[in-house]
């Protein structure tokens, strides 16, 4: 057995505001994030067989992300709890209220937290990287946690 890692590469557009900020940010205001998703696993590389010849297929962690991720953010005003934009609630039905200010940082952790419990037996969730603009991203390692 040798092991590997596999990446899949995502997009999904989603508006934010944080609350306390000082800068322009504290506003609503969105973005086009990239997701990149990275995992682990074994592939048996001489076996001449299919069968554990994949870490995972591609369209099987497509699926997981999509599921799991790009269906829950994409095109979502993602705020707060506690934010003075809820009100329009009503209004507005592509609304995400999380418990966490919603930095890239902590969409991350989100994010991070989904995935990996929805990862197939063999499968390790190693990175998970997020861009917000083109010169700004956060990234998540197994191995700092």
């Amino acid at each position: 057995m040798t092991k590997l890692r596999l990446t899949k590469q995502f997009d999904f557009e989603a508006a934010h505001a944080l609350e306390g900020y000082a800068g322009k940010c504290r506003d609503l205001h969105g973005h086009s994030y990239h997701l990149d998703v990275t995992v682990l696993g074994d592939v048996a590389y001489d076996s001449g067989k299919l069968e554990g010849s994949m870490v995972i297929d591609f369209a099987d962690l497509k699926r997981i992300v999509k599921d799991n991720i790009i269906a829950k953010f994409d095109h979502q005003l993602i705020l707060h709890k506690d934010s003075r934009f809820v009100t329009v609630k009503d209004r507005n039905p592509r609304m995400m209220i999380v418990n966490y200010v919603p930095t890239c940082e902590n969409i991350l952790v989100d994010i991070v937290d989904r995935l990996k419990n929805n990862m197939p037996k063999g499968v390790e969730l190693i990175t998970v990287f997020l861009r917000e603009t083109p010169r700004s991203y956060a990234e998540w390692h197994r191995d700092d946690n």
